[in-house]
């Protein structure tokens, strides 16, 4: 009896054993900006153990209960830190990975559970910190449990690294940009002062996530980023204004990061730049989405339950400190802060909408909502351009044109300083609208025997777009109508789709 029950139970631990056993499926590694990040997808949690050790650097990891169910022999290693990865069995059971690193690094780990169809990941970031600092960790969570037989590594000099929660990398990322000089100037009747709208452009994707593709391997990351630096550089071309980029390369930033860094530089607006795919390929057109009353409610939740620990919310949102404000006060205020967030970015993205039907075909007359984990932001304004379907043969071929993209980025702006106009900010005094000069624009002009128009000072012309009339474009050059109207001899204030105006000189 007593040897059948032994049996029984060994048979038992065997079981649980066997179904708690780990397998590593896939190992992906891409540079990011400042890091290098491996991930290993798994198909269940693992106990792990990571030791930095030295002579020779490298990193030793060590996955308890685990198999390995792919080849780390031909990884991309190029532009990494990490000059080898091996792998070996350890007693049977347990899989060990080491990285051979070129030079020193300051890993951090992390685990991701199953979610949104992803399996459970282990994340490892790896720091050059000859070159950079590691970023501060905002939030900490217990250390996995030490896997139960995994053997310590070798006697050499080494370095036990606690496992911890995603690194906001906000520092990091911003140490890259230079920021603008800002406007500031003193009336001489008082003490206001004049500052630069500063808006966060966002091209969405980026290193390993390549985003939709269209035909001719045509990778939306390229599409986006290209349309964004044509964007800032619009932007930054005029008075009053000044644009910031959250990636300025071909690699991956986190969405969280994304709006995150919005918010560390003080961006007025965020815009987040992509370009659309479906499984039909005849869909087209361009839309603008807001964050959806659902994703507020829900981001609302996730900002208070880490405001202990989560840098997203000690400190300030929209100007109130929080760090004395009760939970319930806190909520009140975040609630009231992103109702209004989410109010402006309709309204800005109903005038970049109207601006754009200027140039592209709409799939959406409206500001469409969704809960775009980007856009959920509680204190800046946010919209995500979709700027065309990549999927789309002919919108694809539009979206290859820097002409195009070009006239895109020059919309998205005009829908921008339209609502700018319309909603001046307290410490910012009106500006006017200076088209930005184009190769296109310079030729015509050149072409034309005109001699292109050099600052704001010289006459200058606007193309109109959906929804303006003649008093708000008068208002946006700061002329009068009645000046628009004697300089095009126009017969009245009537204006039309398409119309190019001359613009008299301030």
């Amino acid at each position: 009896m007593f040897i059948r029950r032994l049996c029984l139970c060994i048979c038992i631990l065997l079981f649980v054993s066997a179904a708690q056993a780990a397998t590593i499926n896939n190992v992906r590694i891409w540079r990011a900006e400042g890091y290098t990040r491996v991930v290993l997808d798994l198909d269940d949690p693992v106990n792990y153990n990571l030791v930095l050790a030295s002579n020779p650097t490298r990193i030793i990891l060590d996955l308890a209960n685990s198999t390995l169910n792919t080849s780390v022999a031909k990884l991309p290693l190029k532009g990494t830190p990490i000059e080898i990865v091996r792998s070996s069995v350890v007693d049977d059971k347990d899989i060990r990975l080491v990285f051979d690193l070129k030079h020193n690094v300051a890993p951090k780990s992390f685990l991701l559970k199953k979610s949104d169809g992803n399996h459970d990941r282990l994340v490892l970031d790896l720091y050059n910190i000859e070159t950079t600092s590691v970023p501060s960790v905002a939030a900490t969570v217990p250390k996995p449990s030490a896997a139960p037989g995994v053997p310590k590594t070798d006697a050499d000099s080494k370095k036990n690294v606690t496992a911890s929660s995603e690194p906001t990398n906000i520092e990091e990322l911003l140490a890259n940009e230079v920021p603008a000089e800002p406007i500031v100037k003193t009336p001489q009747g008082g003490a206001t002062s004049e500052r630069q709208i500063l808006i966060a452009v966002d091209a969405g994707h980026g290193g390993a996530d390549s985003g939709a593709l269209g035909p001719k391997n045509m990778r939306e990351k390229d599409v986006t980023l290209s349309i964004a630096k044509e964007l800032v550089r619009v932007i930054n071309a005029q008075p009053g204004y000044s644009a910031r980029l959250t990636r300025k390369g071909d690699y991956f930033v986190e969405l969280q990061k994304r709006r995150d860094l919005a918010r560390d530089m003080k961006a007025d607006l965020f815009i987040s730049v992509h370009a659309d795919s479906f499984t039909d390929s005849s869909a087209y057109g361009a839309s603008v989405f807001a964050l959806s009353r659902k994703g507020a409610t829900s981001e609302m939740a996730r900002f208070l339950a880490q405001r202990e620990n989560d840098s997203d919310l000690v400190g300030r949102i929209g100007g109130v400190s929080l760090e004395d404000k009760d939970a319930q006060l806190a909520g009140v205020l975040v609630d009231l802060s992103m109702t209004a967030t989410v109010n402006s970015s309709l309204q800005v993205g109903s005038h970049v909408l109207n601006a754009i039907s200027g140039i592209a075909p709409l799939h959406a007359k409206h500001v469409e909502q969704a809960g775009f984990a980007v856009l959920k932001s509680p204190d800046v304004p946010s919209i995500l351009v979709e700027t065309g379907f990549i999927s789309n043969t002919s919108e694809s071929r539009k979206l290859a044109s820097p002409a195009y993209r070009e006239q895109m980025a020059e919309a998205i702006f005009k829908g921008v300083h339209r609502y700018f106009t319309q909603h001046p900010l307290a410490s910012v005094v009106a500006t006017p609208y200076i088209p930005a000069e184009t190769n296109q624009s310079v030729a015509a002009e050149k072409a034309a025997g005109r001699k292109p128009a050099a600052n704001s000072s010289q006459e200058r012309r606007y193309t109109v777009v959906r929804g303006d009339t003649l008093s708000d474009i008068a208002t946006r050059h700061r002329v009068s109508a009645s000046q628009i109207r004697k300089l095009n001899n126009m017969k009245d204030s009537t204006v039309k789709l398409g119309q190019t105006l001359k613009i008299p000189a301030q």
